[in-house]
């Protein structure tokens, strides 16, 4: 990324002619690895450098996304300093419910909310109508993004483990905890056929009734 930013930092200069101020931002803690300010680089006796601010939003205080004009920071409040509380995260959900334009961006909330808090806690604050919330493409996304962690987790661990990851992530953001009681099942299919196709009809599913059907 270091490296990437001096690129970008580069190509924007020359597009719009005009300087750049680089900016990082880190959306999620993944270790404590301190992250680089700076890239530098040595090439036959020449050097380049490039600057950039770094913002890591789990260091950002939440009650800046309530003071100040920024609406695009309510997403995130879960993740922010001092934002893994109900009560903060209900707060940010009145906000975004009472602006017509904003109000997509509680499923993206929702989202960061289950980094933090538990899955039937999030489905409890939100009181979502979930058919009302399968149609949204916010939602479709968060699917194909659970989906995406699973395959990514399961690479490491064979086949069967990926799938079996990508659908214990989709049963907890589709159904939470409920979801999850199904998992000790589905760990004992060791059919690829089958488990592809209980993770593929997940997304089709309304019920976990539906979902203990097929399985």
């Amino acid at each position: 990324m270091p490296k990437r930013m001096r690129a970008y930092a580069a190509l924007a200069e020359e597009k719009y002619n005009l300087p750049t101020y680089p900016i990082l931002v880190n959306i999620l803690k993944e270790s404590d690895v301190e992250i680089p300010t700076s890239y530098e680089s040595q090439f036959a006796g020449l050097q380049a450098r490039q600057d950039y601010r770094v913002i890591n939003l789990w260091e950002v205080d939440v009650e800046i996304a309530f003071t100040q004009p920024v609406p695009s920071l309510l997403p995130f409040v879960p993740i922010l300093k001092g934002g893994a509380e109900e009560s903060t995260v209900q707060r940010a959900l009145q906000i975004l419910r009472a602006d017509e334009q904003l109000s997509q961006l509680e499923i993206v909330m929702a989202f960061f909310a289950t980094f933090v808090l538990d899955s039937a806690l999030v489905q409890q604050i939100m009181r979502w109508d979930m058919a009302v919330l399968r149609e949204s493409p916010w939602y479709q996304q968060i699917l194909r993004e659970g989906e995406q962690r699973g395959e990514e987790r399961g690479r490491q661990e064979g086949r069967q483990e990926e799938i079996v990851s990508g659908i214990e992530l989709a049963l907890e953001i589709k159904f939470g905890a409920e979801g999850l009681q199904l998992m000790p099942e589905i760990s004992q299919i060791s059919d690829l056929d089958r488990l592809k196709a209980i993770q593929q009809g997940i997304k089709n599913l309304n019920t976990l009734n539906e979902f203990r059907q097929i399985i």
